[in-house]
């Protein structure tokens, strides 16, 4: 019988089950979406029940897909920052899970940096003061869900990332953990020192009985009997940084960026933490028995959400897929530059009162226009987050390793490489986040002693064709239409 493991990949618009074999061939995926609540203005939710039963179908389908196999060892990947409290003994949520891109804490916010926390928590955290990070959104459920501070200050309820709530359910609320990736994402945990820091549980005025314990990303965090027997969870991490492993981004210096909801482009910097004075965080990569490595990240909040944008709002596209054929129509955008600040804007900007904007339409617009500079939106975006890189860096990224849905979309990666002038290597497989997941959990259960080596075969290998004078041009028109969009809401 087959030594399989699950990967649980729980994203922001639907969650899916992957199977691997021990070489880490896909034996089986099942993948449901669920809904997302949009109360007021900015305001983004989910069903944590809805998030879990989701989660439960689609890994009961891919494990009866598989066939005849032995799971080993679960990991679990998750999108980071989402806020799930709930009854610690009931289980059940207290309100719905506040979602990462979610944008009702901005005031809140604001106030702390006027208060003068911003030095505070970046040095400790690594992180910059926005409504992304988990703590703002734990301090407003305290103070809007009637009775919630009270019942947290008696140790009533626990607090948890997606990843936390999945383990939970996992093993009947036996287990209350997360990784260092997750915890890093709180602004609660001190990167430096490895725990959750006084001063900031303080700041926001979290009891830190709520707080789940912190283990190693390839750690045994316990077991579930759920699929039947006795099956070790043996490996979590945050998808972007479950993406980084599952890219081989082993060594100093290897970038990865995954296109999904929004674009997410870390570079591993080692052992040492590293600073970035350019806008992008410094965070966690991952760490494995103990032993802790870095990156600098720049998050885009709205990439592949675009395309949703484009797919379900306009109703100018009938698939994702279509957008690729529509921006292969024309030859241009006809000089229309699209900023998609749905949510504000992320790295290296960090402006929470952004909005977007379309900008350089003429009488001759067309969807085919419109439809190429929302991908050219997604590009132009991750190379404001390259650039900060090599600044901070103080070198030239030569590669980018890619994954995610959207690194489907051909013309998306070619023009991803003439934007940057670098090479972009699109991942064989597209699912890194689950692979990455899977490849800790093998490590975590003893499948395998050491890190995997690259798979071979077809890299998808795009190289830049656009010549320097047009791409600086574009570059040019891009950032003076980031100019026009910024503190629209302020």
């Amino acid at each position: 019988m087959k030594k399989c493991i699950l990967a649980l990949d729980q994203g922001t618009s639907s969650s899916r089950a992957i199977v691997y074999d021990e070489e880490f061939h896909i034996l089986s995926t099942a993948q449901k979406e669920f809904t997302q609540i949009y109360k007021n203005n900015g305001w983004v939710e989910h069903d944590p029940n809805e998030i879990w039963e989701s989660q439960l179908s689609v890994a009961k389908a891919a494990i009866k897909m598989a066939g005849e196999i032995e799971i080993v060892g679960i990991g679990i990947t998750n999108q980071r920052e989402t806020t799930i409290v709930w009854d610690k003994n009931t289980g059940e949520p207290v309100y719905h899970a506040i979602v990462w891109m979610c944008r009702r804490t901005s005031d809140y916010c604001s106030e702390l940096i006027e208060n003068g926390y911003a030095d505070m928590i970046k040095e400790k955290t690594g992180l910059i003061i926005d409504p992304y990070f988990s703590a703002t959104k734990i301090h407003w459920i305290l103070e809007n869900v009637p009775g919630a501070k009270e019942r947290a200050e008696k140790g009533e309820l626990y607090f948890g990332t997606v990843d936390s709530w999945l383990l939970y359910k996992l093993t009947e609320g036996k287990v209350h953990a997360t990784d260092y990736t997750n915890a890093a994402r709180t602004m609660l945990f001190n990167i430096f020192d490895g725990k959750y820091d006084d001063d900031l549980l303080k700041l926001f005025d979290v009891p830190e009985s709520m707080l789940p314990k912190v283990y190693p990303s390839n750690a045994y965090f316990g077991e579930t009997t759920i699929f039947g027997g006795n099956i070790p969870i043996s490996g979590i991490a945050g998808d972007q940084h479950a993406s980084l492993f599952g890219n081989h981004c082993f060594h100093k210096g290897m970038a990865k960026n995954t296109y999904g909801t929004g674009c997410f482009t870390l570079i591993q910097t080692g052992t040492e933490p590293k600073e970035s004075k350019n806008g992008l965080l410094t965070t966690i990569a991952y760490n494995l028995s103990g032993e802790t490595y870095y990156a600098l990240e720049g998050s885009v909040f709205n990439a592949g959400s675009t395309v949703q944008w484009l797919r379900d709002e306009l109703q100018i596209i009938e698939s994702s897929a279509q957008s690729e054929e529509f921006a292969k129509k024309v030859p241009d955008t006809g000089d229309v530059y699209l900023v998609p600040a749905f949510s504000g804007l992320g790295a290296p900007y960090w402006d929470m009162y952004a909005r977007g904007i379309m900008i350089g339409m003429t009488r001759s617009t067309n969807k085919y226009h419109i439809t190429r500079a929302v991908l050219e939106s997604i590009a132009y975006q991750t190379a404001d987050v390259l650039s900060a890189m090599e600044q901070d860096c103080g070198e030239k990224i030569t590669t980018l390793r890619a994954d995610g849905g959207a690194s489907r979309n051909a013309f998306l990666m070619q023009f991803q490489s003439d934007i940057l002038g670098c090479e972009v290597v699109r991942a064989e497989n597209p699912e890194c986040t689950s692979l990455g997941a899977a490849y800790l959990a093998a490590m975590g259960c003893g499948l395998i002693k050491e890190l995997p080596a690259e798979m071979t075969g077809d890299a998808n290998r795009f190289v830049p064709k656009m010549a320097e004078d047009d791409k600086n041009t574009r570059l040019a028109k891009w950032h003076k239409a980031i100019e026009k969009c910024k503190a629209w809401a302020d």
